[in-house]
């Protein structure tokens, strides 16, 4: 619980300065041609660093390096950190040159509607050049936030989890600074927020080496692909890179289709999704950081008793948060997006449509956060080719959902299909862990779980009658919009407090295992 409470300040920190990254881009853009050209530049580099950084590569690494520190010398931990450190690296530079050099080729694959206008000759093919360039000033952050998640590893196993979680902090302070002082000075200012995120990666690599050093554990990289440490990590890491990378890779589907779409589809998809990323980062994946070195150190020490515990209390920690997030943000959908985004390139209509993706989001939120805690169930066990399985379900799934909502949904049924597959794939993996015997909602926990679910419902029936219409929030000056949405999150808070302990749930009901 500790350190689940430093993860989420920590998040806390850099999630509110994610936001105000986005009010800047969204100030300096809003949400047209520009916008999705950025927007594409950066994800892909993003979703390489689920599978190098800390997705795939966290999940195989963090068990075996907590067996190695339960069970060797401490010069043994040492040398497995060398050795993967230097087999990382040099896969990853390999990768980040691949990507800077043949950039073009990333934007025709995930940018084809892009890539065919160009080949055309439309008007919307400068997206596709566009594109290009900037892939080749921010393909070098997949280098930089990769060996950075090696080291947040090594820290978290050390119960350090602080200084990983404050990590991401410095890469919203680049890119706000650049898109203030760098942007105005360049003819496309959106090169400068392409500066502002390898400037990011940088930053967020050079603050880690302290901690290392100071925990003893930084030590010269050593290429060693048949280290055995290294040998078990690559194995555990390969069938992994599908299992936790399933969301990704369903966003990135979702931008290959929306760039077929009208403009401003990805931009609202974007800035609907990085709503629903403040609470799944504040609480999903802060639980799940916290609870995977604590299931391998259970998994370590043979104790299957205490593993369905800790288990069971990230699972009614995430629906104790997630369940207020996700009616919340229903409901308070368009208000929210209107008090953040609403100025300068980001008109009322832009608030529209964004929020009927963020409510197609939404709707999937508990699942994005189950997803995060029941697949470190499997990993912790250095079992990887059970979510495989289930991711690849998943994904498929989420191509045939998108296939058919996107045709009468537009961008919306993309965002609609992305909640079905993570729901999808959170009932798999936990019908596989009850399958496993390994873990199995019990009648306490699903009797917590109805009092959280009619809590909710009393949250946002109380959120439905005393939030103004459109044209009332429209009335109202920024400050007043500011005050009103505060009040209304601060007295559904509340509501949702009173109502659980009216309907009996008691706090140590909640912290205990």
């Amino acid at each position: 619980m500790r350190s689940g409470l430093v993860v989420s300040a920590m998040t806390l920190v850099s999630r509110v300065l994610g936001l105000v990254r986005d009010v800047v881009v969204a100030n300096l853009m809003g949400a047209g041609a520009a916008a999705d050209v950025f927007f594409l530049a950066n994800k892909i580099p993003n979703f390489l660093r689920r599978l190098f950084a800390e997705g795939a590569f966290a999940q195989a690494f963090v068990p075996v390096l907590t067996e190695y520190q339960q069970q060797r010398e401490p010069n043994e931990v040492r040398e497995l950190i060398a050795k993967v450190s230097g087999t990382l690296g040099g896969i990853v530079t390999l990768v980040t040159l691949f990507g800077v050099v043949a950039s073009p080729v990333l934007a025709a694959l995930f940018g084809t509607g892009w890539f065919l206008a160009w080949l055309g000759g439309e008007p919307e093919g400068a997206k596709f050049l566009l594109a290009s360039l900037m892939l080749k000033i921010t393909f070098p952050y997949l280098w930089f936030i990769t060996l950075t998640a090696l080291a947040g590893a090594i820290l978290n196993t050390l119960g350090r989890f602080a200084v990983a979680a404050f990590t991401p902090v410095f890469l919203n302070i680049a890119i706000i600074g650049c898109a203030i002082w760098l942007s105005p000075e360049l003819e496309r200012p959106e090169l400068g927020l392409a500066w502002g995120v390898f400037l990011g990666g940088l930053i967020q690599f050079l603050f880690q080496i302290p901690f290392l050093y100071k925990a003893n554990m930084l030590v010269r990289p050593q290429w060693g692909w048949s280290h055995p440490g290294v040998t078990k990590i690559r194995t555990l890491m390969i069938p992994a890179m599908f299992g936790v990378s399933v969301s990704q890779i369903n966003l990135l589907f979702d931008t290959l289709i929306a760039s077929f779409l009208m403009t401003g589809s990805i931009s609202w998809l974007y800035y609907s999704d990085r709503l629903l990323e403040f609470p799944l980062g504040l609480f999903g994946i802060a639980i799940a950081t916290v609870i995977l070195p604590a299931l391998s150190k259970d998994k370590a020490n043979d104790d299957p008793t205490r593993f369905t515990q800790t288990l069971d209390w990230g699972v009614r920690s995430v629906l104790l948060v997630g369940i207020p997030a996700m009616l919340g943000l229903m409901v308070l959908a368009q208000p929210m997006l209107m008090v953040l985004f609403m100025r300068g390139e980001f008109s009322i209509t832009d608030t529209q449509m964004a929020s009927m993706s963020l409510l197609a989001y939404a709707s999937g939120l508990l699942s994005f956060m189950l997803v995060k805690v029941l697949a470190p169930g499997y990993y912790a066990r250095q079992d990887t080719k059970t979510p495989v399985r289930y991711g690849i379900i998943a994904m498929v799934a989420n191509m045939g959902f998108n296939l058919a909502l996107a045709i009468p949904f537009g961008y919306v049924g993309l965002a609609l299909a992305t909640s079905a597959s993570a729901t999808l794939n959170a009932l798999l993996l936990y019908r596989g862990l009850r399958q496993q015997g390994v873990y199995q909602l019990s009648g306490q926990t699903l009797a917590q779980i109805a009092r959280m679910a009619l809590a909710g419902g009393v949250m946002a029936a109380m959120l439905l009658w005393l939030s103004p219409s459109e044209a009332g929030w429209l009335a109202l000056s920024f400050s007043e919009r500011v005050m009103t949405l505060f009040g209304l999150i601060g007295l559904g808070a509340v509501s949702y407090g009173g109502s659980l302990l009216l309907f009996g749930l008691r706090p140590r009901q909640l912290k205990s295992l």
